[in-house]
């Protein structure tokens, strides 16, 4: 998709982009740029799951209050939630009240947990389904050949929400691949970024 013009500030930018300043921030930045941190990670991974049929604009308008739904996305807090916190979550309008999928995110939150004990932490374990160097480009597409094989390592563990197309959601999101359309005034920097990022191991 090619990058859009009319905005207040006369920047392109991707063509998903609402001149929202909110939107545009996010943006700006977050959206591309290379994340490590395993708390984002996970927040990152579970709202995509949660956007898995509505707009990723939805979510974003939405998202501090999952925050303060889900623990600040604390993993280990998270999965200690049980009947009475998925009451209180069905029960707040601030967020996507999907039982399934606020199900799915406790359930994520110990499988994060167990990777995190196995592995060090979310972003070593991740970050290995990084497209190579020189890979053919994936801008565009809604789904790679890494995220095909990253939703399939996660569900054989147990995460569920995690298909293919969520899950390269998240890789672009978590600047894992660079999809800033060719003209968008973000893309030079999100690859600079990604190129002096140091991947977790």
């Amino acid at each position: 998709m090619n990058a859009k013009t009319e905005f207040p500030d006369g920047l392109a930018r991707c063509g998903w982009v609402d001149t929202s300043a909110e939107y545009m921030a996010y943006h700006d930045t977050e959206w591309g740029y290379p994340e490590a941190d395993d708390r984002a990670l996970f927040e990152q991974l579970c709202l995509e799951g949660f956007q898995s049929g509505l707009s990723w604009r939805t979510i974003l308008s939405k998202r501090d209050a999952f925050r303060r739904g889900f623990a600040g996305f604390d993993p280990a807090k998270v999965a200690r939630f049980g009947e009475k916190e998925v009451q209180a979550l069905l029960a707040d309008v601030g967020i996507v009240r999907h039982r399934g999928k606020i199900e799915a995110m406790v359930n994520n939150a110990a499988r994060a947990l167990e990777m995190i004990q196995r592995e060090g932490s979310l972003g070593a374990y991740l970050w290995r389904f990084e497209a190579p160097p020189g890979a053919p480009s994936t801008y565009g597409a809604s789904t790679s050949a890494q995220s095909e094989a990253l939703s399939k390592a996660l569900k054989k563990l147990g995460w569920k929400f995690v298909g293919p197309t969520t899950v390269y959601a998240f890789m672009q999101s978590v600047g894992m691949v660079n999809d800033h359309s060719p003209d968008c005034h973000c893309r030079a920097a999100s690859e600079k970024a990604r190129k002096v990022f140091k991947r977790p191991a």
